[in-house]
């Protein structure tokens, strides 16, 4: 089984931010997965339960996890949802937000350090290993000398609305090509 986090702020006011990317990738995931997403038992994260893959091969049981709490405090509802589905961390993959990488860019790996991502930390922090997979979802710099913290806390731009839904799409098929194919393939397909 796996555990598929979408990162980002509950609440409809933060829904199109930047930072909320993960939580949309989940959203993807989802509709392929032909369900909605309901509150867990642990009443700190809505989740989604079911496979991912082709009605031939339908893949492995996944759960994709909503945490209901802020982004700098993630850590907490991960670790209940995954302690309930006895998931290790090595089957853990966080979907979120990265300003070191361009805007419709993605890049795949296992473990590494936070790079200042507050929702990476309290997942490592409360998982006690950073050695979970992450799909990282380029959204770039701010421009100029705007803040970092608005910056993620804002919605796209209307170019970058444009595109979104294509980088939506790409990270879906990404998460799920890693949890079919390894992290090999799937980083020699979308690591552009």
């Amino acid at each position: 089984m796996w555990l598929v986090v979408g990162l980002g702020n509950p609440g409809p006011e933060y829904a199109g931010h930047r930072h909320n990317v993960g939580y949309m990738v989940n959203d993807v995931l989802a509709e392929r997965m032909g369900s909605g997403f309901r509150a867990h038992k642990t009443g700190r994260a809505d989740v989604v339960e079911g496979r991912l893959g082709t009605p031939g091969n339908p893949g492995p049981r996944v759960v994709l996890v909503r945490p209901k709490s802020y982004m700098n405090t993630t850590g907490g509802p991960v670790q209940a949802v995954a302690k309930f589905y006895g998931v290790e961390p090595d089957h853990v993959i966080a979907v979120h937000d990265e300003l070191d990488i361009a805007f419709g860019t993605l890049r795949l790996k296992k473990g590494g350090g936070d790079n200042g991502h507050n929702g990476l930390r309290s997942m490592r922090s409360s998982l006690g290993t950073g050695d979970f997979y992450r799909v990282r979802a380029g959204i770039g710099r701010p421009p100029g000398r705007q803040d970092v913290a608005d910056f993620v806390l804002s919605n796209y731009s209307t170019v970058e609305r444009k595109e979104l839904p294509i980088q939506l799409v790409e990270a879906a098929d990404a998460v799920e090509s890693l949890i079919t194919e390894g992290l090999e393939k799937a980083q020699s397909r979308f690591n552009s």
